[in-house]
């Protein structure tokens, strides 16, 4: 049986991963380890005692004692914190999902990887901020890293049997998000409500705000570097409002393989929790004659100039996607709270690179995990900073 552990269980990448693992047997097929959580401790608890963890882990300290409640008389361990998140990563498992939001997830995937298990990896910032790290750390354990973000996962199977120095060129495809049709004037004005309305897929919060401004499609630009090792003038990104092809490789002989399916995460999360066999799923099956088209465009790198940013970052190396991250962040927050515009969180990034670049230079190497967070720490700081004189 199976050992399964999964970080962020009550987000939509988590539910999603407890919906196939009920799916495929629940406790009967797999030993659960560990299910980690935010506030929504409720669900976690209705998580853990479906799948029978040993252990439910909410991220905030206030919430324990309404965890253990919630546990009470099921035999499950509660715990909370941050390095109760650690402690549960170090529990022997032989597949965990890393589906934490934003560099909150980065320290337990590592942590995960020791154990030499297979690390589902939905946590965008664990590539983004430490990518040799985290894959030299894999390759130290003999532990393996499976993409679940839509479009590495596709990349990632239609490169099963190829060749690597045959690929001419990687296409990540995005729908554009919520405000993909707005007139370029009227995106000063997008409130926090109309940015999270996603046309196709349905995601938290963050990560739909992310679509509308395109960071998250960034943030998979520099994945598809750190994770295939290819050059970054061979990514390439297409809008593609239908979201049916996630993603396309071309070869050197002029062939190109598209990944295609119904926007629906468990096709991912699925072929990481199954691999290296292909299970049936329950996702919707493509008519291609009632979609009647497919539509591509070019991305416009004004209304979105996340993907520019993203092409600077790579170009800089070093610490640039700690801190390109961290700042996205702040800004993504920033958002939220009502402190900057839609248009102003690509603004702030811009400044806060601009300024990391000035004080401590981008270009440096990444030495360590803990070069990484105390980078991420002193990023998030100087937005902070920024964001308090743009109010002066």
């Amino acid at each position: 049986m199976r050992k399964v552990s999964v970080f962020g269980a009550t987000g939509s990448i988590g539910e999603n991963t407890f919906d196939l693992l009920q799916r495929q047997g629940g406790r009967e097929a797999f030993c659960t380890v560990a299910l980690t959580g935010g506030r929504n401790v409720a669900r976690l608890a209705a998580q853990a005692r479906a799948l029978g963890a040993e252990v439910a882990v909410t991220a905030h300290e206030d919430c324990l004692a309404e965890l253990r409640a919630a546990l009470a008389g099921s035999g499950i361990e509660a715990a909370a914190g941050a390095e109760a998140l650690l402690e549960a990563a170090d529990r022997p498992a032989d597949w965990v999902m890393s589906a934490i939001v934003g560099a909150a997830g980065l320290a337990p995937g590592f942590r995960a990887l020791a154990q030499g298990a297979t690390l589902a990896l939905a946590n965008k910032e664990s590539l983004v901020t430490a990518g040799p790290l985290l894959l030299a750390e894999s390759a130290r354990h003999g532990a393996r890293i499976l993409p679940v973000d839509s479009e590495h996962s596709a990349v990632f199977q239609a490169l099963v049997g190829e060749d690597m120095a045959a690929v001419e060129r990687i296409i990540i495809t995005a729908s554009g998000g919520a405000l993909r049709d707005w007139p370029l004037d009227q995106l000063a004005q997008a409130s926090v409500a109309d940015a999270s309305r996603h046309p196709n897929w349905s995601m938290g919060q963050r990560i739909t705000i992310d679509s509308a401004s395109m960071f998250n499609k960034a943030m998979e630009l520099i994945e598809t570097r750190e994770y295939f090792g290819v050059e970054p003038g061979k990514i390439e990104v297409l809008v593609h409002p239908e979201s049916i092809v996630h993603a396309l490789v071309g070869f050197r002989d002029g062939a190109l393989m598209a990944h295609m399916g119904a926007p629906d995460m468990r096709h991912a999360i699925g072929y990481a929790l199954n691999w290296p066999q292909r299970t049936a799923l329950p996702v919707a099956r493509l008519d291609l004659a009632a979609l009647g088209k497919l539509s591509f465009a070019a991305p416009d790198e004004v209304r979105w100039p996340a993907l520019r940013i993203a092409r600077e970052v790579m170009a800089a190396q070093g610490i640039a996607g700690t801190v390109f991250n961290a700042a996205k962040e702040v800004a993504l927050d920033a958002f939220i709270a009502g402190q900057i515009g839609f248009l102003g969180m690509s603004t702030l990034v811009e400044r806060t690179l601009a300024q990391m670049e000035a004080q401590v230079g981008l270009g440096k190497a990444v030495e360590s995990l803990d070069m990484i967070l105390q980078t991420d720490a002193e990023a998030r700081a100087q937005a902070r900073l920024l964001i308090g004189h743009n109010k002066d």
